[in-house]
């Protein structure tokens, strides 16, 4: 039996870890734009204005919030509020505190479900800081906001009718800072020095 030619295993190999290796950059962006398109795991809608008064139920729905950070983010990350109770279809507006304490500059993008997850469609976000890459500074606290509310076809849909509560989780995952800050921390260095 003849052993097998050393570049017909080891390219192969370097090949699957280059490509495991950029799956895991990609990741994060595939699983918000896979969970937008279908729904999958609660993923939440977005608005651009909010329901009218009329619209508005008497019905109060428990919204509970929720935050953690992915493997390697240096931040802290939590809610300001855990809790807040809205009639269905007002409008919600809720804070989370993030802090990088660390010395050097990170950039953070969040990923986000709703739990359960047939609440998913009918919690509606009109802004949200997830929207956007955040990026902070050394011993920057910031207060992110998001404004929300929850459709009223709710209490008429075969599943969500029986949704009392509403969890909408966070999860911060560190990424590239991007070019233009990048580009304005250079320029901000050069003169200093």
């Amino acid at each position: 039996m003849s052993q097998p030619d050393a570049k017909k295993v080891v390219y192969p190999l370097i090949g699957l870890v280059m490509f495991m290796t950029a799956g895991s950059f990609a990741a994060v962006p595939f699983y918000n734009w896979f969970c937008a398109v279908t729904g999958y795991g609660g993923t939440t809608a977005t608005a651009s204005a909010a329901p009218t008064d009329d619209q508005i139920l008497d019905q109060t729905m428990l919204i509970r919030f929720d935050g953690s950070l992915g493997a390697g983010m240096d931040w802290e990350f939590k809610p300001a509020q855990y809790e807040m109770e809205l009639r269905i279809g007002e409008v919600g507006l809720a804070f989370f505190e993030a802090y990088n304490p660390t010395d050097r500059v990170i950039a953070g993008q969040a990923s986000y479900n709703v739990a359960p997850f047939s609440a998913g469609n009918f919690f509606s976000k009109i802004d949200c800081f997830c929207f956007t890459e955040q990026v902070l500074q050394p011993g920057e606290r910031v207060m992110m906001p998001v404004t929300f509310y929850v459709d009223p076809e709710i209490v008429t849909d075969i599943e969500g009718k029986f949704v009392h509560s509403i969890t909408l989780s966070y999860t911060f995952y560190e990424i590239d800072i991007p070019v233009e800050q990048a580009s304005l921390e250079n320029n901000e260095n050069a003169q200093v020095n």
